[in-house]
């Protein structure tokens, strides 16, 4: 059961015994129930205990209240897609998105602003690693939008690296096409379109 149910939008007498019939129901339960009227604000406080979980050497001493801890905080988050596409849409985000030497990461990675290293785990999942401060982790909480992101597109984004350097020629080649296309689309395969300035036509 909730710790506290709004109810809204209904008749003022069928609300009022509807409330009675639940704090009767749940008086045992610590249950707040409140029908405000129309137009009427509504505030509620809530605590909430942010937990981290700790591996390693800092694992092993229980740190005082009010003791700083620092590490190097680690998520894994679940992508299917190619990490060519992945490092593409993230080189369009942000400034510095450079890859590691495999000697370095052990497989293929990048890392993101200088903060936050992305790698490659497998074919199913990759991880995030950086220094908690709160630039790195609106890096990271950025990194891990943009992957959820990538994820539920349909159809999936099919970018390769060389596409993404595509030569002059290739891409004046897809406008002409483009701009040929709608042409045809707005005046048929054989329309014809003139242009009159000053009484010349083209």
């Amino acid at each position: 059961m909730p710790p506290n149910i709004i109810l809204v939008h209904g008749e003022a007498n069928e609300m009022g015994r509807l409330k009675q019939k639940l704090i009767t129901q749940f008086a045992y339960r610590n249950t707040k129930i409140i029908s405000p009227k129309n137009c009427q604000s509504v505030e509620m406080y809530f605590n909430y205990e942010k937990r981290e979980k700790t591996i390693g050497r800092l694992a092993g001493k229980t740190p005082e209240v009010g003791e700083t801890v620092s590490g190097l905080l680690r998520s894994t988050i679940a992508y299917t897609g190619a990490f060519g596409v992945l490092k593409h849409r993230l080189k369009q985000i942000f400034k510095s998105v450079e890859s590691l030497p495999d000697e370095e990461s052990e497989g293929p990675a990048f890392r993101v602003h200088e903060r936050l290293t992305v790698k490659y785990e497998s074919e199913k999942h990759i991880s995030l690693h950086w220094r908690p401060d709160p630039i790195s982790n609106m890096v990271s909480d950025s990194v891990v939008a943009l992957v959820l992101n990538i994820s539920r597109e349909i159809p999936k984004v099919a970018v390769e690296s060389e596409e993404a350097t595509k030569t002059e020629e290739e891409n004046n080649k897809k406008a002409e096409k483009v701009i040929h296309a709608l042409l045809v689309s707005l005046f048929g395969e054989n329309g014809k379109l003139v242009i009159s300035v000053d009484g010349n036509a083209s």
